[in-house]
């Protein structure tokens, strides 16, 4: 009796880790992104089939469209079409609350997985859709296929998911002036980041290589300032247009064209923010309407060459017709972008054509103005009359602080957090966007291994940034967003490999609480994030597994180099002779290693498990020395 007692203890225990085992695996698998506020993982799976049906009580037009979106998407990758009626197999439920529960606000949803059905339930539809793309988190890679995947079994884990967003401005900014992307590739934007839960799409349409949206009491912006002569190579190092050459690098949406992607992210409870650039980046503009600058001269849409303080590509504010011709703009832009913001750029506005123009400094002494930063201030604070006439609200870059901030502004600020702290101080509101954190355009790693561009910001840089200084009042930061700038990137594949996984880890910052930021918690569930890009057939980078090289100098030597990786736990390997590196070669212990003599590059790759990862990196002796002599002493 007592060994039969033993013999059923000892089954019961087993059952029991093997119980804990299945959650562990389950709760392992799960690699959900953004992080949601809360999450229990229970036993058994849900199975998603050909008889699941999704359904809803509520008559809103928005959750029926929400519920459509859902089943093309998984129609797409499955096969399956969903009914909306109740069947006697399993499903999906989509509630919204008819009392709100004021913890879920107006995006945070509550996710209830059995392996019998499953309950969304939120305030508004937007909580009921990020409820849908956890979902699709939840389900094998192979749903984001872009065609049908045969032979499996599409289940999910059971789970109590409570989710919330920590801020409300979670965004974007695709430039798509430096180089056009057209229609379908902003709607395929769109949809990449509705998988991680963004929720607005700031649209560069104006700058000194393009105009993007069509106006219509202004034809000559899209006949003449959304063309360019075609150059290829790399940005900065373009020749001019020569006289008389062809103009067939460019594009523009029209106003049809821009409806459509407006509702294509409305669908996707995104909202576009529009973007005109002025005073500065205006040669596109001027280029179409000479007498806007201060010089009048005919001018040509830059196709990416040097120095944009030779060419006058700023606006005559002493010219009334400058404000004339930003009213019909603004007046037509308002009309059908439906977003409460019109953004009018305002930064690196070069002042010195202003201070000779016998125009602007009319305007100076008419208005009791000290300098030219006075001046844009008063450019502003005009401006924004003009778009408040129309009912929307004004932002700009940092700079619109100079000179005094326009009395309803709101503040985007890009050159580091002191703009930022600066306008919340003066009770403004702010968006987040510091340029070393949030620029998408920069290096992701080591410039040597990567396409040419300026600066760097790592994934960690992105993952580790905190949004809210500690000396201001969190209400005043709307959130902030991540900024793809496209002089450097001329292909939509381009911009895919640039914005991803940085802005995956944005989404992280945005959304998920501080509390639950952890850094090795994320790269494990970022890593399962792969999977589904590549069934998506959507271009990232993978530089986070690239050698980080930190030169110092040394006594007795010029300089020793510590080989580090973003990533922890990888194995480094080295060589100096010219070779390429594998896992028989040279192990980089930790200690500073130093060139031989002769030896001109360092080779380095990175394996994991015995296999390399990452790209392998040649770097240049004399590259590490000039860092050390200019202060960088990581890159």
């Amino acid at each position: 009796m007592k060994k039969a007692i033993s013999k059923s203890k000892s089954l019961c225990f087993f059952i029991a880790l093997l119980t804990i085992a299945l959650h562990a695996k389950a709760g392992d698998s799960i690699a959900i992104i953004p992080k949601p506020l809360s999450m229990q993982v229970h036993e058994g799976r849900f199975v998603l089939s050909s008889s699941t049906a999704i359904t809803t009580s509520s008559s809103d037009a928005d959750v029926k469209q929400t519920i459509q979106w859902f089943i093309n998407k998984i129609a797409t990758s499955t096969g399956y079409h969903l009914s909306t009626n109740k069947s006697s197999g399993n499903s999906i439920s989509l509630v919204l609350n008819k009392q709100a529960d004021t913890s879920l606000h107006n995006e945070g949803y509550t996710l209830k997985v059995t392996s019998s059905n499953i309950i969304i339930t939120a305030n508004k539809t937007t909580g009921l859709f990020y409820g849908l793309q956890t979902i699709l988190q939840l389900l094998p890679p192979s749903i984001e296929s872009t065609t049908a995947v045969q032979n499996i079994q599409w289940t999910m884990p059971c789970v109590d998911i409570k989710d919330v967003p920590r801020f409300g401005w979670r965004g974007l900014m695709l430039d798509v002036s430096r180089h056009f992307f057209t229609k379908q590739e902003v709607e395929a934007y769109i949809d990449q980041m509705g998988r991680y839960k963004f929720n607005t799409l700031h649209l560069h349409l104006a700058d000194d290589e393009g105009w993007r949206i069509e106006i219509k009491s202004l034809p000559q912006l899209t006949q003449v300032g959304a063309w360019r002569v075609k150059r290829t190579g790399r940005w900065g190092t373009f020749m001019p247009a020569l006289a008389g050459e062809p103009t067939p690098d460019g594009g523009f949406y029209t106003q049809d064209d821009m409806k459509e992607i407006i509702k294509y992210a409305q669908d996707r409870f995104i909202t576009i923010l529009p973007e005109i650039d002025v005073p500065a980046h205006s040669l596109a503009l001027i280029t179409s309407y000479p007498n806007l600058s201060c010089t009048q001269l005919p001018y040509s849409v830059n196709a990416g060459g040097k120095g944009y303080k030779r060419n006058d590509n700023i606006l005559c504010i002493g010219n009334d017709s400058t404000f004339t011709m930003l009213d019909k703009i603004f007046t037509e832009i308002a009309a059908f972008f439906p977003n409460s913001y019109i953004h009018v750029g305002g930064d690196e506005a070069y002042k010195g054509f202003w201070e000779v123009c016998p125009k602007c400094q009319k305007r100076m002494a008419d208005e009791h103005l000290n300098n030219v930063d006075e001046l844009q201030s008063y450019f502003v604070k005009r401006v924004e009359k003009i778009i408040e006439s129309k009912g929307k609200k004004l932002i700009g870059w940092d700079e619109i602080l100079e000179g005094g901030l326009a009395p309803d502004a709101t503040v985007m600020s890009w050159r580091g957090m002191s703009g930022g702290i600066a306008a919340a101080k003066m009770n403004h509101e702010v968006v987040m966007t510091p340029w070393d954190y949030c620029y998408l355009d920069l290096y992701q790693a080591e410039p040597t291994g990567e396409p040419p561009t300026y600066g760097l910001c790592r994934l960690s840089d992105s993952y580790n940034y905190e949004p809210v200084p500690d000396s201001v009042d969190e209400k005043y930061i709307l959130g902030g967003q991540g900024n793809l700038w496209t002089e450097s990137v001329p292909t939509f594949r381009h911009a895919e490999y640039m914005t991803w996984p940085r802005a995956i880890a944005l989404s992280e910052v945005y959304w998920s609480s501080k509390a639950n930021k952890n850094w090795d918690d994320f790269i494990t569930r970022l890593e399962k994030q792969f999977p589904r890009l590549d069934a998506a057939n959507i271009k990232y980078s993978t530089s986070m597994y690239n050698v980080v090289f930190k030169p110092e100098r040394m006594k007795n030597s010029d300089f020793g180099v510590t080989l580090t990786t973003e990533v922890k736990g990888l194995d480094i390997y080295y060589t100096f002779d010219n070779t390429n590196p594998d896992n028989f070669s040279a192990k980089f212990d930790g200690k500073p290693i130093q060139f031989p003599v002769g030896a001109t590059y360092l080779n380095v790759i990175a394996y994991r498990d015995g296999k390399p990862i990452g790209k392998q990196i040649n770097m240049p002796k004399d590259v590490l020395n000039e860092r050390l002599d200019e202060g960088h002493h990581e890159y």
